[in-house]
């Protein structure tokens, strides 16, 4: 083959390469929002679990961004996340024109993740009870307690053992929904104060008004979002809300 050919293929295959390129779709970056407002009691824990979920975003491929004012849910702003994580928020954080931006959201196929106060949070909104799974009625003092993992294929708790003991504040639920994919239940005879009796669910998810959502009601101390266990949890339970297998 005449060497002058030679450049002259190599050129057209690299242009060739190039136009392959950028007719293949962007591939889409998976965006994490967490919100963290709070109009009653503020969990001093914030902004260590926020870090924790910063760094858990580098680490694993997503990117995540905060927020502690309501004023980010608009139907634009919200529109680049996959999830949107309540981490530790309390009452009433959202007005009315809010809700419904968060509410259409939700109902566009996308995700939510409430960490521990996430179920203290717009109890005058039935709505956000159901996509929750439950509000919070009441809790004993922090002190170590049992926990029985009742589904260990879901991706926040196939890493898990099947009891795992651990201290924490618990929470006792009201307003439980029906439809919950119970994960971990709490056994109520391991620790004093608990309120929810034989069927206690401390962590669960469901599908709800087209859309996925994953609670946990761990993560109320500093030390959680240094434990390796309580973290691939809560990424677990981000990855199903946003719909990653």
């Amino acid at each position: 083959m005449n060497r002058r050919i030679l450049p002259l293929i190599s050129s057209l295959l690299f242009l060739l390469l190039m136009v392959t390129m950028a007719m293949r779709p962007p591939v889409k970056e998976n965006r994490v929002l967490v919100f963290f407002e709070t109009k009653g009691y503020y969990h001093e824990s914030i902004p260590t679990g926020v870090a924790a979920l910063q760094l858990m975003g580098q680490q694993n491929g997503f990117t995540v961004d905060t927020s502690r004012t309501s004023e980010i849910f608009t139907d634009e702003k919200l529109s680049i996340y996959d999830a949107v994580l309540f981490m530790s928020t309390t009452k009433d954080v959202l007005n009315e024109e809010e809700q419904n931006a968060f509410k259409r959201f939700i109902q566009k196929g996308k995700g939510f993740v409430g960490i521990h106060a996430a179920t203290d949070t717009e109890y005058e909104w039935p709505w956000f009870n159901q996509l929750v799974g439950a509000y919070f009625k009441s809790h004993p003092k922090q002190q170590d307690a049992v926990l029985h993992i009742k589904d260990s294929k879901h991706p926040a708790t196939k890493h898990l053992p099947k009891t795992w003991k651990r201290w924490d504040e618990w929470y006792n639920f009201k307003d439980i929904q029906p439809d919950l994919k119970v994960l971990i239940t709490l056994d109520e005879s391991s620790y004093t104060g608990g309120e929810n009796g034989s069927n206690h669910p401390i962590s669960w998810y469901h599908s709800f008004d087209g859309g996925r959502a994953f609670y946990t009601g761990l993560g109320h101390t500093h030390e959680a979002y240094s434990d390796p266990l309580f973290l691939k949890h809560v990424l677990g339970g981000i990855n199903y809300a946003m719909g990653k297998k």
